[in-house]
C-alpha cells in the first residue's frame, strides 16, 4: 500500500485535491479511548457504515494535518493526541460512483490518536458516535479496513511498543 501511495502522489499533481477523476489522498484518525481499550466509531450518514474518523484533505498536502482536523470537527473532543508521528496504516478503496461523482480511489492515510478531555458529540456527517471496545470491533463493523486496527495494535502490543 505504502508503494502504491508514493507511487501515486509522486505522478499526481493533484493527489491532494478533491478531484474525482484522479482519486486522491484522505487522512483519517483512529482515536483510541484514554485507556485504550476503545475505538470512536462514527456511523457515517451518507454511507451508512461505522468508520473511523477522517476526510479529504483539500488541497492541504498534510494527511496528518487532515487526520487530526477531521477528529476534532467528526468528535466534539477538546482535546486530542497523536500517539505517533509514524503512518499508522494506508488503505487504498474505490468510492463508488454516485450522482456526482464518478467511481474513484481514495489513498487514506491513517494515525493513531488518543483522546484526552471533552464529551463526544456527533457532526452532521453522522448518525451517532461509539466508543467500541477494541474486542467488539467485529460487531459494528465487518470492513477489513476497520478491523485492521485491532490487529495491529495486538502486533504492537505483543512487541512490547
Amino acid at each position: 500500500m505504502w508503494q502504491r501511495l508514493t507511487a501515486f502522489c509522486a505522478r499526481e499533481p493533484k493527489a491532494f485535491e478533491r478531484d474525482p477523476t484522479t482519486g486522491h489522498v484522505t487522512g483519517s484518525a483512529f482515536v483510541l479511548s484514554p485507556d485504550l481499550s476503545a475505538v470512536l466509531l462514527t456511523h457515517h450518514a451518507k454511507l451508512d457504515r461505522w468508520l473511523q474518523l477522517g476526510g479529504h484533505c483539500d488541497g492541504i498536502a498534510d494527511a496528518r494535518f487532515t487526520a487530526q482536523k477531521e477528529a476534532y470537527e467528526e468528535s466534539g473532543l477538546a482535546r486530542i493526541s497523536l500517539l505517533s508521528d509514524q503512518v499508522f496504516d494506508i488503505d487504498i478503496h474505490e468510492i463508488p460512483a454516485n450522482s456526482r461523482e464518478a467511481a474513484h480511489l481514495h489513498y487514506d492515510v491513517r494515525y493513531l490518536f488518543r483522546a484526552e478531555a471533552g464529551d463526544i458529540r456527533a457532526s452532521a456527517e453522522s448518525k451517532a458516535l461509539a466508543w467500541v471496545p477494541l474486542a467488539e470491533l467485529a460487531q459494528y463493523s465487518r470492513a477489513e479496513s476497520v478491523l485492521i486496527l485491532q490487529e495491529k495494535l495486538t502486533r504492537l502490543h505483543s512487541a512490547g511498543c
